[in-house]
């Protein structure tokens, strides 16, 4: 090789190496994902990334198609075996023609398929509707065999057709999620439009939507590894690309150690730089998911504010209108804004009590359908409010774990970040929901 080339193998090393360090750090921000998101219960999801555990649930189930297990995503291919001998004529080193024959073989898809269903997520606090087109998938094996033709399944659930050169034996493979499999589920919460809870589906600016039958300590290994492996494979680079340059100059590699050394160390310090960037990123990440929870909970309060003056209007129209109710409706209209935690000042409390209390005193109201219609809508907005409460406590709590943990908590003091008080709001409950009253909603 051209020595004007060779001086640039170092150089190569080197951006190769920086190609793996991006990819270390690829796998390293998922992981960080992992563990900084709190694993929520599905009552305490909202709006925003979420981390779920619960198991596959469905009022009606797929069928697999090899295994014929019920099953909410399937996955299935056959593959057909081939062998044939190849005869091929070539010139040896002395001009003579020859001929050699090799075998080849391997194996051809014949056929695939699969189904995928909307499901429910279910822990033991309630259900989440998960929907899970363009998710990414890990699914356990539901059926793995290889048969011969005399075998029934080669031909029951095989084409009946074969490629050229077969042998005559199949691979018949099936992955899915069966039905009450335990999940994993990172990906984008948002409102449902048919009733007061939430769902999970794709958002093409979430970092991830997985669904996994692996735990989550397997995931965060699994993103840990890949981390690891890039780094080290980055390391070996750096270095490589002097050690090949030296090689081919013929200098003795002894002479040039430190030059690795320096090559190394510069290496590990980019790494201890990406480190640092990361993890600072994912507890600014982690400190906004923070303030978007609280956000949220000041637009349902605005929500309902807005509410409560047609409420009054409604009941004002009535006789026995109460001094002391007023002053209830009153008092419930100031609540526009809520004191955030930690800062001295009015707290808010629930309306559904209150409202539910209106609707006893005032029998005729329940035949008012505009009463009615503004009691579903403030308790709907009651149970939202609980929704945002529970993930922003949630979230907070995370985040504060994060911040005391070693060695997150001096990355988070270069930054000035400070642990969040908890919402202690009262009087807020979101109302229970399961699979069957979901699937009638829909």
């Amino acid at each position: 090789m051209d020595n004007a080339l060779v001086v640039y193998i170092p150089l190569l090393g080197a951006l190769l190496a920086a190609a793996c360090l991006v990819a270390a750090f690829r796998s390293g921000k998922r992981r960080c994902l992992v563990e900084n998101l709190p694993t929520s219960k599905t009552t305490g999801v909202f709006i925003g990334l979420v981390e779920l555990k619960g198991t596959a649930e469905a009022a009606n189930p797929l069928t697999s198609y090899l295994a014929e297990t019920q099953c909410v995503y399937y996955q299935w291919s056959i593959a057909e075996h081939w062998s044939r001998t190849v005869i091929e004529h070539y010139t040896d080193e002395k001009g003579n023609s020859q001929t050699r024959t090799r075998t080849e073989s391997g194996w051809n898809t014949v056929d695939n398929g699969g189904e995928l269903i909307p499901f429910y997520l279910q822990d033991d606090c309630g259900v989440i509707l998960v929907r899970p087109d363009n998710a990414k998938i890990e699914p356990v094996t539901l059926f793995n065999e290889t048969c011969g033709m005399m075998d029934s399944l080669y031909y029951g659930k095989g084409p009946a057709g074969a490629v050229p050169d077969s042998t005559h034996q199949r691979r018949f493979v099936e992955t899915g999620i069966p039905l009450h499999a335990a999940l994993y589920v990172m990906g984008k919460a948002r409102e449902r439009e048919d009733i007061v809870a939430p769902e999970i589906t794709e958002d093409k600016e979430a970092p991830m939507f997985l669904i996994s039958t692996r735990t989550e300590d397997q995931v965060r290994r699994g993103f840990q590894g890949s981390l690891i492996g890039w780094a080290l494979f980055g390391l070996i680079l750096s270095v490589v690309g002097f050690v090949v340059r030296d090689a081919m100059w013929n200098r003795n590699w002894e002479t040039q150690i430190g030059t690795y050394i320096f090559a190394a160390i510069g290496y590990v310090c980019a790494n201890a730089l990406a480190w640092i960037w990361m993890v600072y990123n994912a507890l600014v990440d982690l400190r906004n998911r923070v303030r978007q929870g609280w956000s949220q909970i000041d637009v349902q309060l605005k929500r309902r504010h807005d509410l409560i003056p047609n409420l009054v209007n409604v009941v004002k129209a009535y006789r026995d209108y109460e001094q002391t109710l007023q002053s209830e409706l009153a008092q419930l209209r100031t609540q526009l804004d809520a004191t955030p935690p930690g800062v001295v000042g009015p707290n808010f409390h629930g309306v559904k009590e209150t409202v539910i209390a209106i609707a006893e005193r005032y029998p005729e109201l329940k035949a008012n359908q505009q009463f009615t219609s503004l009691q579903k809508n403030l308790i709907e907005t009651e149970e939202r409010i609980a929704l945002a409460r529970g993930y922003f406590n949630e979230i907070a709590a995370h985040y504060n774990t994060r911040l005391e943990v070693i060695p997150e908590r001096f990355v988070a003091g270069l930054g000035g970040m400070k642990a969040q008080t908890l919402m202690l709001a009262e009087e807020f409950e979101r109302a229970p929901v399961s699979v069957a009253a979901l699937n009638e909603s829909q």
